[in-house]
């Protein structure tokens, strides 16, 4: 072989250890990231955890907190989930989404709700489908039971000389109305939806928490217990935070309190949701590398070996 035929397979020979080495060392590298931010827990991994959901501020109708929660129930993974409320309440569709979405996974595995200074209105009625709910002392809870706000301004447009009409289908088709008072029939008609979504209310809590429902109607006046005394009531099983419910999981359900938590629902690089994006970052630089294994110079030349004693 002529010499310059000897120097271009002593190239491609070249070529082909720095791209093995570049790849390794991209995949122990992420690998090691990817370990280190989800502390063993990557879906690489798939190890069994507790998953955790977190429902705070004014609950609304949330359909990527629903699928997420929909989710544990089909991850054979997730040994349990902790519902942690602190809530005092928001729309009854909101909290009916997220309801039937706990009650699923309870149907599959075991289901703890803790509370925090606030679990009332819709903010408990998430956690009615716990086996086991948890309430501080001072936790304000309960307040079972549906509202429906209206407002009115015929005076004040009268006093401003202003006039309103509408033109409607139906004499009910201008009910509730800004612009006039509620009539007698409206008022019926509005106290029966409420009374209607009074009665769901009063039934998914004596589901959850297996009380004849004629108890839970005496407890569903819209007033708001402590947790002292909602405990009392049946409304809450035990007095204690996201400790007492981790070591209640271990003692009924063999599920130890060493095994690890994972949020779920969560925006941001946190958890799961971090060793995802990592994973899109190893398959981007991979990607990279194959794309650039023809070329050794530039910034990969770092990597190039000393051919001393060849």
């Amino acid at each position: 072989m002529t010499l310059e035929t000897d120097l271009l397979l002593d190239r491609r020979r070249l070529k082909r250890r720095l791209f093995l080495w570049r790849t390794l060392a991209v995949v122990a590298l992420v690998g090691s990231l990817l370990l280190a931010v989800t502390n063993g827990e990557g879906p690489l991994l798939a190890r069994e955890h507790v998953a955790r959901v977190t429902i705070k501020g004014l609950i609304t109708e949330d359909r990527e907190m629903t699928e997420a929660i929909a989710k544990v129930a089909r991850d054979d993974s997730a040994r349990a989930l902790l519902v942690i409320v602190d809530s005092s309440g928001g729309t009854v569709a909101g909290g009916e989404s997220l309801h039937g979405a706990i009650a699923r996974v309870a149907g599959r595995k075991p289901v703890v709700a803790v509370l925090g200074g606030t679990a009332a209105s819709a903010g408990y009625m998430v956690a009615v489908p716990a086996e086991r709910i948890f309430a501080r002392e001072a936790t304000l809870t309960g307040s079972i039971g549906v509202k429906l706000g209206l407002a009115e301004v015929s005076g004040l447009l009268d006093w401003l000389g202003i006039n309103s009409e509408t033109i409607a289908s139906g004499p009910l088709k201008d009910e509730p109305s800004l612009t006039k008072p509620l009539s007698e029939q409206g008022r019926a008609v509005l106290q029966a939806l409420v009374a209607d979504m009074h009665d769901q209310f009063v039934e998914m809590v004596a589901t959850g928490r297996k009380m004849p429902e004629p108890q839970v109607r005496e407890l569903a006046d819209g007033r708001a217990y402590t947790g002292r005394q909602a405990l009392k009531l049946g409304l809450v099983d035990a007095i204690g935070g996201e400790t007492e419910a981790r070591q209640w999981l271990a003692e009924a359900k063999q599920i130890g309190t060493g095994l690890a938590v994972r949020d779920v629902g969560q925006r941001g690089l946190s958890g799961w949701a971090a060793s995802e994006s990592l994973l899109t970052f190893l398959v981007g630089t991979i990607k990279t590398v194959l794309s650039q294994h023809l070329s050794i110079d530039g910034a990969w030349a770092i990597w190039h070996p000393s051919r001393r004693g060849e």
